[in-house]
């Protein structure tokens, strides 16, 4: 019998500036170490696409606009040994300001 997993809100947000896409190099599960759009948890009191704004400023100091959800993608965090699976909505924005931090 398949156990009840607790899942938890997430957002990543897909920033396209020319042809160049935008990438960050996750440091923590799940997924350590690959690349993956940036993004988070969602905090409580905030909606998906605050959420998506907040962490898009927070990991790259990159401001966006435009927001729209695209997909919808069930993360099962037991292949990361991670307790909590994950409701990840991916954003695409308009590129809307700042530079990149590293």
């Amino acid at each position: 019998m398949d156990e009840m997993r607790k899942i938890l809100p997430a957002v990543s947000v897909a920033i396209v500036r020319g042809d160049t896409v935008l990438l960050v190099k996750r440091a923590r599960q799940p997924s350590q170490g690959f690349y993956a759009f940036p993004g988070g948890k969602v905090e409580a009191g905030e909606t998906l696409e605050q959420a998506a704004q907040r962490e898009l400023l927070e990991e790259t100091g990159l401001q966006a606009h435009n927001y729209r959800a695209l997909r919808e993608i069930h993360i099962d965090g037991r292949s990361d040994g991670h307790p909590v699976d994950y409701l990840l909505t991916v954003f695409g924005a308009t590129y809307a300001g700042g530079e990149p931090v590293a």
